[in-house]
């Protein structure tokens, strides 16, 4: 096992330098660039630029060139461990993902434990319970989760608590600690106020993942070996507990591979309704005006973490399943 996470280590550069290839030609495919979306700008705010202020502004950020020559220029600065500047803010990136890549990383790591600490015990709650109350109710409250939009609960949640309660939940900090450092008296007010983008984003991921562990726990409690281990006098929740969910967790556990960017990724339309200081809006803000070198930064980092979700999940299941240490 050992030997297999090593050999994924080191297959990590090059995975990263292939996906920036694809993520630089994807970024690049729409018609136009960042100078382009100025010029539109500017004629709809009812200025203009000359041909030569044009082709200065071009030659000022690098769009003159190749694109083989952007590319090379640009992966050859992250090498460095320089991100670039971004063309639309005018700072270079790795300075304005700082915070707002450690808020995102939180964000998501606390959706993610929320998503799985919940749909972990509802699914095993259903399958044992299988059509029973308790057992439709969370069935119902599945589809819910999985049919309604993320953002349309946001907005909803947002309604409720400005007519209700005449309070605003948008954004991670109250107005005194948005620029303030940080100290603890910001990290309680973070507290606060992550609760609800938190519970938010963990609502869908929550119910996909509760009716796959229902369908996979019911498939291992129909096989002989758990009918073997009732008939040897084994309690019964002993028994679901150290066989059946052991090995219903294995399909569960190969989702984090995805499930681990999609979060990230996901939280960008409840950041733009919230108005959460996360990697989102900025991305999305990006791929509007065609800055390059910032959205190719992001997706880079979102490839990361589905390189990272994967080993992950690897490393959990040879954990979880004998069988697959055995083959290996």
């Amino acid at each position: 096992m050992t030997q297999h996470i090593v050999k994924r280590l080191l297959l990590l550069p090059v995975l990263l330098f292939i996906f920036s290839i694809f993520a630089f030609v994807i970024i690049q495919a729409p018609p136009g660039d960042f100078v382009t979306s100025y010029i539109a700008e500017l004629a709809a705010s009812g200025s203009s630029m000359d041909q030569a202020q044009i082709d200065a502004l071009r030659e000022r950020y690098g769009l003159d060139q190749p694109v083989t020559a952007q590319y090379f220029k640009w992966i050859g600065r992250i090498v460095k461990g320089d991100l670039g500047v971004s063309l639309d803010w005018q700072k270079p990136i790795n300075e304005l993902i700082g915070e707002r890549l450690l808020l995102t990383i939180i964000l998501g790591l606390l959706t993610f434990f929320v998503s799985w600490g919940l749909a972990v015990p509802i699914g095993i709650i259903s399958a044992v319970k299988k059509y029973t109350l308790l057992d439709y109710f969370f069935t119902v409250f599945n589809y819910i989760g999985i049919a309604t939009p993320t953002f349309m609960v946001a907005l909803i949640a947002m309604w409720l608590a400005f007519s209700w309660f005449s309070v605003s939940v948008t954004g991670l900090f109250s107005s005194d600690y948005i620029d303030a450092p940080w100290s603890l008296g910001r990290v309680g007010d973070l507290a606060v106020h992550i609760w609800l983008p938190m519970l938010i984003l963990a609502l869908s991921g929550t119910a996909r993942l509760a009716r796959i562990m229902r369908a996979n726990l019911l498939d291992e409690l129909n096989k002989p070996y758990v009918e073997m281990a009732r008939a040897k006098g084994m309690s019964e929740w002993r028994l679901i507990m150290k066989y059946p969910v052991r090995l219903a967790l294995n399909p569960l556990v190969s989702t984090i591979g995805w499930y681990l960017p999609l979060i990230f990724s996901g939280s960008l339309v409840v950041a733009t309704v919230l108005n959460l200081p996360t990697i989102g809006p900025m991305f999305l803000r990006s791929l509007t005006n065609q800055d390059m070198f910032l959205a190719g930064a992001i997706v880079l980092i979102y490839c990361m973490l589905a390189i990272v979700g994967t080993l992950i999940s690897d490393i959990l299941l040879a954990w979880l399943d004998p069988r697959i240490r055995m083959e290996s």
